[in-house]
C-alpha cells in the first residue's frame, strides 16, 4: 500500500537528461523510509507456476535438470571443516558477466507456458514480469546507503516489464573487482558445493568444478497490493525432509558470511546483511537461509539456519534496523509509480528508473538502443497478427 502523504511529500527533482532521452515530463518518488511506515501490504503466498535451468554453457532447459539436493553433515557429528578455498581458481568457471541477459531467460519460459497460465492473457496483460533479484533491490532500497541501480521499464500487449541495466558505477566496480574479493565469490558458490547434492540421498562432491553458468530457476506468481507479479529467482537446493515438499516451502537458500566474535559485530549483520538475506528469501517464499561462519582462513566452522520469518526479530528493538513493511510498502508504491508513468505500450520505448542512495527514484524516456530489451523474437512470437517464427517452440513444449 502507499503510505499516506506520499504525493503531498513528492519533490521535484532537476534530471540531467542523456542526449538520447525523448522529451517528457520528469516525475519522482521519494525513498526515506519515513514515508513507507504503517501497516504491511497485502502480499500473496507466492505460488510455483514452473521452473527451467541452465547449463554448463549456460543454454536453456525447460526443467529441473539442475536442481540440486540439500545435503548438510550429519548434526550430531563433528562441525563442519569445509575449505572454501578448495579449487580456486584452477577449478572454476565463471560466468561471463559480459554478456548482458537481460530477461531473455524468463521471457522463453514465459513464451512456452503462456497458454497454460491460469487467468490466460488477460491476468498476464495486468501483470509486472521480472526477476526476483530486482524486486530485492526494490525492497531494500530505503535502507541501501551504497550501491544505486537502473531499472528499465518497457510495457508490452499491456504486461510492464522491468529489467535491470548496469549503472556506470558498478561495471567500473565489477572491472576493477580485487582479487580477494573475486575469491570471496567462489567461496560462496564453493559452500554450496559442500551443502549439496545431485540426487536426494546422496553425499556432496566437493572435487568437482565450480561452473556458475548452471542454475535453476523457479517461476512464481504473486501479488504484492493492486499489482499481480510474476518473477523468477535462482534456487540453491531443495530439502528433501522438509515439512512440505510443495516448492517453494521446501527450498532453501544458502549463504557465507564472516565468523563474528561482538555484539557489535552481530548488529552490523542483523542491520545489513540480514535485510538482503530477509529481502531475497521473503519474495519467492523461500522458508530458511542456512549460513555457513567462514574463518579468516576461509574455513566454514558453523552453520546456523535463519527461518525467513524470524529474521525481523533480530531487529525489531533496534532503532538503526529496518522494518518489512517499509521494504514491502515502498516497492508497492514503486510498482505504481512504474504502472502510472510507463503508459504507452510498445516494446521499443522504455523508461529508464534512476536510483543514487539518500535521492529520489528519477525517470527519463528512450527509444531502442542502448536500453531496449525486449528481444525481437520474444515481441514477434507474442503478436497474433505476426506470422510467428518457424523455430519458436510451442506452447505444449
Amino acid at each position: 500500500m502507499e503510505p499516506r502523504g506520499l504525493k503531498r511529500k513528492a519533490e521535484k527533482t532537476e534530471v540531467t537528461e542523456p542526449q538520447n532521452k525523448l522529451p517528457g515530463a520528469a516525475p519522482s518518488l521519494p525513498t526515506e523510509p519515513a514515508l513507507y511506515s504503517g501497516p504491511f501490504p497485502f502480499y500473496r503466498r507466492p505460488s510455483e507456476l514452473g521452473c527451467f535451468s541452465l547449463d554448463e554453457q549456460r543454454r536453456y532447459h525447460g526443467d529441473a535438470r539442475a536442481l540440486r539436493y540439500y545435503s548438510p553433515p550429519p548434526t550430531n557429528g563433528p562441525g563442519p571443516n569445509f575449505d572454501l578455498r578448495d579449487g580456486y581458481p584452477d577449478r572454476y568457471h565463471p560466468r561471463d558477466e559480459e554478456v548482458r541477459e537481460g530477461l531473455d531467460h524468463l521471457l522463453r519460459w514465459l513464451l512456452e507456458h503462456r497458454g497454460q497460465l491460469e487467468g490466460g492473457p488477460s491476468w498476464l496483460a495486468g501483470a509486472v514480469v521480472t526477476w526476483r533479484g530486482h524486486l530485492t533491490k526494490l525492497l531494500t532500497t530505503p535502507y541501501e546507503r551504497q550501491e544505486g541501480w537502473q531499472l528499465a521499464a518497457s510495457r508490452f500487449q499491456g504486461t510492464l516489464y522491468l529489467s535491470e541495466v548496469e549503472t556506470p558505477a558498478a561495471r567500473a566496480q565489477r572491472l576493477a573487482r580485487p582479487p580477494l574479493l573475486r575469491e570471496l565469490m567462489y567461496m560462496g558458490y564453493k559452500f554450496e558445493q559442500y551443502m549439496c547434492s545431485d540426487k536426494p540421498g546422496s553425499s556432496p562432491d566437493p572435487s568437482g568444478e565450480v561452473n556458475t553458468n548452471v542454475a535453476f530457476c523457479s517461476v512464481l506468481r504473486s501479488r504484492l497490493g493492486s499489482h499481480p507479479l510474476l518473477f523468477s529467482g535462482e534456487v540453491d537446493c531443495t530439502d528433501p525432509h522438509a515439512p512440505s515438499t510443495q516448492p517453494p516451502s521446501c527450498y532453501v537458500e544458502l549463504k557465507t558470511s564472516k565468523e563474528m566474535h561482538s555484539p557489535g559485530q552481530w548488529r552490523g549483520f542483523y542491520r545489513h546483511k540480514l535485510l538482503k538475506w530477509w529481502a531475497q528469501s521473503f519474495l519467492p517464499g523461500v522458508p530458511n537461509v542456512v549460513a555457513g561462519f567462514r574463518n579468516p582462513e576461509g574455513f566454514v566452522c558453523s552453520l546456523k539456519t535463519f527461518p525467513t520469518m524470524e529474521m525481523f526479530e533480530h531487529v525489531r528493538n533496534d532503532r538503526e534496523g529496518w522494518n518489512p513493511s517499509v521494504c514491502m510498502n515502498f516497492c508497492a508504491a514503486f510498482l505504481s509509480f512504474a504502472q502510472s508513468t510507463v503508459v504507452q505500450d510498445d516494446p521499443r520505448l522504455v523508461h529508464l528508473f534512476s536510483w543514487e542512495p539518500r535521492g529520489p527514484v528519477t525517470v527519463s524516456v528512450h527509444r531502442d538502443a542502448p536500453y531496449a530489451f525486449l528481444p525481437t523474437w520474444y515481441v514477434e512470437a507474442m503478436t497474433p497478427d505476426l506470422p510467428s517464427p518457424p523455430r519458436t517452440p510451442s506452447p505444449k513444449d
